[in-house]
């Protein structure tokens, strides 16, 4: 082929390509394939000319956007948990409350309804655990189930399970909110009636001591999981300025990363009740340290680091 005629069938796309820059990365590479090709056959009929020096600057172009491309993304994946998630929870803090207030009050219904109704604990915790956890208050050791299993099984089933659970809790925020809330009173139910059965054996301080070395983490989680369906919910039940179905876009895509942002601390929160609770016998101030500092991390992550956030951007935006 002649090269004007080779430059006239491809001019315009090389043309679009130089003036029209592709963020996304699979066009990226497509464009970066077919300029290559293009060169290859350039070099290869028409080595000295023009057309090949530009083709030539074209595809070092495009590979520097490849490469930069890949420097973003590697930054994006890291910027997500330090900037993106804590914003999340900064912009949707009102749904983040609702949840926490939901779940609290859900646990005291599961302690009071625990207290006035012998029958309840078993209803909710069934009445195997309940009639194993006596047996192992009678041995002296109340909380022998978290040494029965594999530690690596363990880890494994309780990361597997929790993350799906958050997930199912986010998704079900699409019937109009109540299905993350009915997950919510599920979990609060069974967290109060659970903790008020080992108040009532005289084990109440011995339980948080042991028991929230992962539920710290685990239950912020689940917490916050549910505020990931509020916020789903919301978006369908409160379109604002909105068409309901860009609400709903924009709701289920924000609920999702935040859902998707509790995997990390769920396997941390698994991996303290497969490797770390079942050792009970610990001394009690490593039990108050692990407490301590997973309670302090959840607060500084979820309120403390979004709101210095949102202050640090909102100053420097007046400023500009």
């Amino acid at each position: 082929m002649r090269e004007p005629l080779f430059v006239k069938q491809n001019a315009a796309q090389w043309k679009s390509f130089e003036q029209e820059p592709a963020t996304d990365p699979d066009e990226i590479a497509e464009r970066f394939i077919k300029i290559t090709d293009d060169l290859a056959y350039a070099k290869t009929f028409y080595p000295q000319s023009k057309t090949t020096e530009y083709l030539n600057g074209l595809a070092a172009k495009l590979h520097q956007s490849i490469y930069k491309n890949k420097a973003e993304r590697r930054n994006r994946f890291a910027e997500f948990w330090k900037i993106e998630l804590p914003l999340l929870f900064k912009k949707y803090q009102r749904q983040l409350l609702y949840s926490f207030i939901f779940f609290v009050v859900f646990c005291l219904m599961g302690a009071l309804s625990a207290k006035y109704d012998n029958h309840f604990i078993e209803l909710i915790l069934g009445h195997e655990y309940v009639e194993m956890t006596k047996e192992n208050i009678a041995k002296g050791d109340p909380f022998g189930v978290y040494k029965s299993h594999d530690e690596v099984l363990m880890f494994v089933g309780i990361a597997a399970n929790n993350i799906w659970v958050s997930l199912v809790t986010f998704v079900c925020g699409v019937f109009f909110s109540v299905g993350s809330v009915y997950f919510l009173l599920q979990n609060g139910l069974m967290v109060g009636s659970f903790e008020y059965f080992f108040i009532s054996q005289g084990l109440g301080i011995q339980s948080i001591l042991v028991l929230f070395i992962h539920g710290t983490i685990e239950l912020s989680s689940i917490i916050i999981a549910g505020a990931a369906g509020l916020v789903l919910g919301n978006s369908l039940l409160f379109p604002g300025t909105y068409t309901r179905l860009e609400s709903v876009k924009r709701g289920a895509k924000d609920g999702m990363k935040m859902a998707i942002g509790l995997v990390p601390l769920f396997i941390v929160a698994a991996f303290f009740e497969g490797f770390v609770t079942r050792h009970t016998e610990m001394p009690v101030w490593l039990s108050v340290t692990i407490l301590a500092a997973s309670l302090t991390f959840i607060i500084w992550y979820v309120i403390i680091h979004p709101n210095k956030l949102y202050k640090n951007q909102t100053f420097h935006a007046n400023k500009d």
